[in-house]
């Protein structure tokens, strides 16, 4: 059976079109039995997305809400060129950065190759620790080139619920999705099922994605978040300088 004990991409109010508080979805986290989330609020450049200064002041959040360890992080917007629309220096203030091609950013390119090339120069980016709900029907990219940079740069790879979900088509194929799965396991990348909440009910729900874990083809070993000592490790390796009590 697979359970995770993070859930690595959640949104509150303050990414515009969420509709909850970090105390609820810290709530709804400790009633799963969940140990972490990540805080994932979107970057500046989706209409209605954080203002830079929100990340720049995440530090005084707590380490823990309601017993929820937190990530103070950030899913960046990215461009066409694979930068990010949060400038650098504002990096050292976040726990952990996600990132994922989003539509009304400013983003314009159209084909796989320029979708393939701009995630790829995204995980390139140090600071960058996991790629957000790369398959996607409306950006596309080639998931073999994809799978292979994120295994050399030491990026994690989303899986994500919420495109699975009814009504988000044209996002999420359950198809593709296995496929992208299977290059993942077969090359040993890091992987992460997460919910994408942007309401408190979606933490730590996977319910959507039955019809990829159901096939047998992942199991927690093959799953970062299934751990919070996993995803502790990562972090560590990835220099991120986080203490918990």
């Amino acid at each position: 059976m697979i359970k995770i004990e993070a859930d690595l991409h959640v949104h509150s109010i303050f990414s515009g079109h969420a509709y909850s508080t970090i105390d609820e979805l810290a709530e709804e986290a400790k009633n799963k039995g969940l140990k972490l989330l990540a805080l994932t609020d979107h970057g500046p450049a989706l209409p209605g997305g954080t203002h830079f200064n929100y990340f720049n002041n995440l530090k005084v959040l707590p380490e823990k809400i309601k017993g929820v360890k937190i990530l103070k992080g950030i899913e960046a917007n990215i461009l066409n060129d694979g930068s990010l629309d949060l400038a650098e220096r504002y990096f050292e203030y976040l726990d952990f950065v996600a990132c994922g091609i989003h539509m009304n950013t400013g983003y314009t390119n159209t084909t796989v190759k320029e979708h393939t090339e701009a995630t790829i120069n995204a995980i390139k980016n140090p600071l960058v620790d996991m790629v957000t709900h790369p398959v996607n029907l409306s950006n596309m990219v080639n998931l073999e080139e994809v799978v292979k940079a994120a295994k050399e740069y030491d990026v994690i790879l989303e899986i994500n619920a919420s495109s699975h979900k009814g009504n988000m088509k044209g996002r999420g194929d359950p198809e593709l999705t296995k496929e992208l799965v299977k290059l993942a396991v077969e090359n040993n990348n890091l992987l992460a099922l997460n919910s994408d909440a942007h309401y408190r009910d979606m933490v730590g729900d996977l319910s959507n994605l039955d019809p990829i874990i159901n096939d047998g083809i992942i199991t927690n070993d093959d799953i970062i978040n299934s751990s919070l000592d996993k995803v502790l490790t990562f972090l560590d390796n990835k220099q991120r300088k986080i203490e918990f009590d």
